[in-house]
């Protein structure tokens, strides 16, 4: 194998496919990329749950394929000077790297002992702006739950019906909901679960390219995401996902349209004296035209309020801050509409119109003194 390249154009795809190599101690192989030199160089890291190809023009002098260290080829080609590198590799197995001045001989491992990715039909599909998968993931991955004894809400579901993509998190303590209007797609309804640290992954390399199309392909066992040079291949997770529309309650008496910047600040002001050491709910008090924040802690108590439209009925609620923010924080409108039923019930975020966004978040039962 030998072939030359601009460093960027390796550095860039070496930084997007060591997302996929596998940690230290998971086998000598996994812990390396295979790069394959054919019409272009393609580079490929794969953990078994999640595989990441690149590929990217090059002036190809030999075809064949290696395996090289990610990290130790990551960090040489990141320290490189900006200029022409070439990779060469002998049949002992021994790749050579120069790049100006700079030469580097380096132990390889055979290709051969690098699993094959699973190959993913591309019979059914949907397609949408990179930019909008982005945000969709983004605004979901919260509230994906990291409790293995549902494995299954470990992911995000994905959701394609008619001209919609939801995407739907959920760790039960909150709910989270994205719904986008899509133009383009193949095959039938169908829905997936895609484990949250693959989709960690793919929000680390989408680009951040308006004019960049992502096309997702979903299998029965496996899904491909396609944009630009790049594919990942990841497994998908199998069981019973939350009927989350049955979960969120319709039928609340209280809908209050509030800031969201507002009640950010009110409730990040209270917070101060909530850590990952010392806890304690914050309570909300629904009462005439305001809303009075606050909490006791060891160390101290706190308090502030905001306006908001004059509530028909008093309501005081309990929230874990941080779960309260995060839903907060991933509304995308300077408005919204807050639904309530009682201090028992979840509190629901909605859009003041339309369906783009759900968030639920459960209550804290309060105790008396908090």
């Amino acid at each position: 194998m030998k072939f030359s390249c601009e460093k960027n154009s390796l550095l860039d795809a070496i930084s997007v496919c060591i997302h996929a190599v596998a940690a230290k101690n998971a086998g000598t192989v996994l812990e390396g990329l295979l790069i394959t030199a054919g019409e272009d160089v393609t580079l490929t890291g794969f953990n078994y749950k999640t595989g990441i190809q690149m590929s990217f023009p090059a002036l190809v002098q030999e075809r064949g394929a290696v395996v090289l260290g990610a990290r130790i080829i990551s960090d040489i080609v990141r320290k490189l000077p900006d200029s022409t590198v070439e990779i060469s590799a002998d049949e002992r197995m021994t790749v050579t790297v120069k790049c100006a001045s700079s030469e580097f001989n380096l132990v390889a491992y055979d290709p051969a002992e690098f699993p094959e990715l699973p190959q993913v039909e591309r019979s059914m599909g949907v397609s949408l702006p990179a930019l909008t998968l982005k945000e969709m993931i983004n605004k979901t991955l919260f509230a994906v739950s990291e409790n293995e004894n549902k494995p299954i809400h470990t992911g995000s579901l994905f959701e394609v019906d008619g001209s919609d993509v939801t995407v739907i998190s959920v760790d039960g303590y909150r709910l989270a909901v994205r719904r986008e209007t899509i133009e383009n797609r193949t095959g039938g309804s169908f829905r997936f679960v895609v484990p949250g640290p693959t989709l960690k992954d793919v929000v680390r390399i989408l680009p951040d390219d308006p004019e960049t199309v992502c096309t997702i392909y979903p299998e029965r066992k496996h899904a491909l995401f396609e944009f630009g040079d790049v594919l990942v291949t990841t497994r998908l997770l199998e069981g019973e996902f939350l009927n989350y529309k049955a979960a969120v309650p319709m039928d609340n008496p209280v809908r209050l349209r509030l800031s969201r910047a507002a009640l950010i600040e009110a409730v990040e002001r209270v917070s101060l004296i909530i850590s990952e050491r010392i806890k304690n709910p914050v309570r909300c008090l629904f009462e005439g035209d305001t809303l009075k924040l606050s909490c006791i802690t060891a160390m101290g108590r706190s308090f502030d309020e905001c306006s908001i439209p004059s509530c028909g009925e008093k309501i005081e609620i309990g929230f874990n801050n941080r779960y309260l923010l995060d839903a907060l924080r991933a509304v995308s409108d300077e408005e919204f509409m807050l639904c309530l039923k009682s201090g028992l019930s979840p509190c629901v975020l909605q859009p003041v119109e339309g369906d783009r966004f759900l968030y639920m978040v459960l209550p804290v039962r309060l105790k008396a003194g908090e």
